[in-house]
């Protein structure tokens, strides 16, 4: 390593890592806690506030909720920071992580609990409360270096990734624009492997509308919406591949036993591995829609969309890859990564055009239960590979 990497390296080892997560762990922020991300979010500001340029949490995009009876209402989100540290530099880069949890206010899953001197246990702690604090802990060791001046960045912070992102993907893609890179800090895996290729998602709330009849004296004036979303899940769950996996989630609706139902909303997922397949998937739901309208004497809505596309390893990726492999290897680490079924903001992010690494949050495990832990010696191994990372795109000024 070179002098500046021993610098950066010690910098982030003085950096009050376990202690911000314990902070930020202990309020709830699951996505739809709006008080709770707010609070969360001050909390943020005010640590990512340490850094030089333009923060300020902003309001994203409108998404709408489709409820079990149909209707559709505009949900609210919690605010998304967002900073901006000169953009005139010669390289940018974007960073980019989430405040949110899994965990809702009422879950009882809700306090911290060391289960070893190197493991915490605690709602968000892994995703991502721990790969926040690795974040911040890089870009301070960045500043400290007599490299900062080359980089530029955005970072964001959305309050409903764990939600699909719907109110912050726009925000997100504006600050794709132009960056030579990007890293994203969701956890990677307890033995330190990283997500390598992602699939996509989509999904959808289908709302069928029939007619209701008495079940025993006129059924066949009824229109079963029970009956026609459960066709419409059946023929499209047969659409599935290798690489469509389909899963029909749940159908809401019906009543008594004596009333032919007249509503039904049908939700279900798809994970398209390529482009190719979003564009099968898409046109398997427009013709099957179609045909189960008209077969049942059904109306039928579609709400919803396949909001994060495909992430493959192209030559740009990959050369973003062993750059942090290589700045592992100065670690004494042996970075390696594998292609994953799960999504997050790195779709976004690389269906924009910019290469990037998600998984450069702290080790951990067992995400999105009550047993998900913190393996607390990665921080500063994380915080450090990651400036390293910073640094030599810093450098280099290219990939």
């Amino acid at each position: 390593m070179t002098e500046i990497d021993r610098a950066a390296v010690a910098h982030v080892a003085t950096q009050p890592m376990v202690a911000q997560v314990e902070a930020w762990s202990v309020i709830n922020s699951g996505t739809r806690n709006l008080a709770g991300l707010a609070a969360v979010a001050e909390q943020l500001a005010a640590a990512f506030g340490a850094l030089p340029g333009d923060l300020a949490l902003v309001t994203g995009d409108t998404a709408e909720s489709v409820a079990a009876d149909g209707t559709v209402t505009t949900l609210d989100h919690g605010k998304h920071l967002h900073l901006v540290v000169r953009p005139e530099a010669p390289v940018q880069l974007l960073l980019t992580g989430h405040m949110d949890t899994v965990y809702p206010v009422d879950h009882p899953f809700q306090t911290l609990t060391f289960l070893d001197d190197g493991t915490l246990n605690g709602p968000g702690v892994a995703d991502m409360k721990a790969g926040l604090a690795v974040m911040l802990a890089a870009l301070k060791a960045v500043e400290a270096s007599p490299l900062a001046a080359r980089v530029g960045y955005e970072v964001v912070i959305n309050s409903d990734e764990e939600t699909g992102s719907f109110s912050s993907s726009a925000l997100i893609a504006r600050a794709a624009r132009g960056k030579l890179a990007a890293l994203t800090y969701e956890p990677a895996l307890p033995d330190g492997t990283l997500a390598g290729a992602r699939g996509g998602t989509g999904n959808f709330s289908i709302v069928v509308t029939g007619k209701s009849a008495h079940a025993g004296r006129n059924p066949e004036e009824g229109r079963n919406a029970i009956v026609a979303a459960s066709d419409l899940a059946v023929r499209l769950f047969a659409v599935r591949s290798p690489t469509l996996a389909v899963n029909p989630a749940r159908i809401e609706g019906g009543g008594p036993n004596n009333v032919v139902p007249d509503h039904a909303v049908l939700r279900i997922n798809f994970r398209p591995a390529d482009h190719a397949e979003i564009a099968r998937a898409q046109s398997a739901i427009d013709q099957i829609v179609a045909e189960v309208a008209t077969a049942h004497d059904v109306t039928i809505a579609v709400h919803g969309s396949f909001n994060r596309p495909p992430k493959p390893i192209d030559p740009g990726a990959a050369k973003l890859f062993a750059l942090v492999k290589e700045c592992g290897a100065a670690l004494g680490l042996d970075i390696a990564w594998r292609a994953t079924g799960g999504v997050c903001d790195g779709n976004t992010i690389a269906a924009c055009g910019v290469p990037v690494v998600d998984t450069m949050g702290a080790r951990g495990g067992a995400i999105h239960s009550t047993d998900e832990f913190l393996i607390i010696d990665s921080l500063p191994e994380r915080a450090a590979l990651s400036a390293l990372t910073i640094l030599r795109l810093a450098e280099k000024g290219s990939l």
